[in-house]
């Protein structure tokens, strides 16, 4: 039976791009893979197909000649005495070998009795794209560390045994990593807290199981937390994934985290910017009586030592707090008040013009 053309089986123009080629392949091999069609032998075929497709043209090698000469280009005796050798020279042998240092990566050519030989991992890019699509479904490692492949009709002996035959387990493994996220209040990430989560696979009938965290004090926003072996259960008697759960802040009006310290702004009398005196400053640590030194301007900061949020390495060690300082402006003065303020503006001018008659 005739090969489909490569481009067809990705549903990819023939100008398509390395990126529109790798998206096309992402969305294929996620929709047709055997762990999501456990026994579809039609789904396992068109997984088979769309790999096919993707190790020929995301190879910029291979993708040359294929666009020039069809899959005639890998067929036996090929360019036979030219730069590209033979079929074992280009794709490797039937066991997966690269012996005459061809371009190696995946081999989805037939051996003489109909099944599909063994592949490996050389000089590809796959185990990101698995990483990315399966959510690291090749028990934690990426992919990166996959050795073995497509044997026959179905998973091939893997590192540590993956499946065989897309359903039979071969040895033990690590199960997945899941992700979870969880939005916590901005004095939760400072000081830590408790939170009961609830996990589901989201099938009909399944129950809730509940599981206690601790939030670390001092958490940012968009950090991650492991929880060892709360993921994915492993097969085989092999360990169980751990569960990443992302942070989310919600913000504080008012109220502004860079790294460990924390920015906030407060109002002080115009009377207090000018002579000095004690203000009360509210901190997440409760409110403190701070001295503003006289000639405080508006814009003007104020430290609070130990004020900011603890380090997670060290939660006895903190940030700091600084104070933004705006100065108020009443809206209404009594007209006593008025004529003292009026005497305060004659009094300051005197002193600068007495300073320049002095300086002259």
């Amino acid at each position: 039976m005739a090969k489909r053309d490569f481009y067809e089986v990705l549903g990819i123009g023939r100008n398509a791009d390395a990126k529109e080629i790798k998206r096309a392949y992402r969305k294929l091999a996620k929709k047709y893979h055997p762990d999501t069609n456990p026994g579809d032998k039609q789904a396992e075929q068109k997984f088979k197909e769309v790999t096919e497709a993707y190790n020929v043209l995301s190879d910029s090698e291979k993708k040359k000649l294929y666009d020039q000469f069809g899959m005639a280009a890998f067929e036996e005796g090929f360019g036979s005495g030219n730069s590209y050798g033979n079929q074992s020279g280009f794709y490797g042998d039937a066991g997966g070998q690269n012996r005459n240092g061809g371009f190696g990566g995946f081999d989805f050519g037939q051996n003489g009795n109909g099944t599909y030989r063994e592949y490996h991992f050389e000089n590809g890019d796959m185990g990101d794209i698995f990483g990315d699509i399966f959510g690291n479904m090749f028990h934690g490692d990426s992919g990166e560390n996959f050795r073995g492949g497509f044997s026959g009709n179905g998973f091939g002996n893997g590192r540590s045994g993956f499946q065989d035959g897309f359903g039979r387990s071969a040895g033990s493994g690590r199960g997945s990593d899941l992700r979870s996220e969880v939005s916590i209040s901005f004095q939760d990430a400072v000081f830590g807290c408790e939170r009961m989560l609830q996990l589901s696979s989201g099938e009909a009938g399944e129950k809730l199981q509940k599981l206690q965290v601790h939030i670390p004090a001092g958490i940012e926003d968009g950090k991650s937390i492991r929880l060892k072996g709360k993921g994915n259960p492993g097969y085989g008697g092999g360990p169980a994934g751990d569960l990443l759960l992302k942070i989310h802040v919600e913000p504080r009006a008012g109220w502004e985290r860079k790294g460990a310290d924390i920015y906030t702004t407060e109002e002080i009398p115009f009377i207090t910017a000018v002579l000095g005196g004690e203000e009360k400053f509210s901190t997440l640590y409760g409110d403190v009586i701070c001295r503003v030194p006289a000639g405080t301007q508006s814009g003007g900061r104020i430290r609070l030592r130990g004020k900011g949020a603890p380090s997670l390495k060290n939660p006895s060690v903190k940030g700091d707090q600084y104070v933004t300082i705006r100065i108020q402006v009443p809206k209404t003065v009594s007209p006593e008040a008025a004529e003292k303020l009026r005497e305060y503006d004659r009094a300051m001018k005197q002193g600068r013009s007495g300073k320049r008659g002095s300086a002259a």
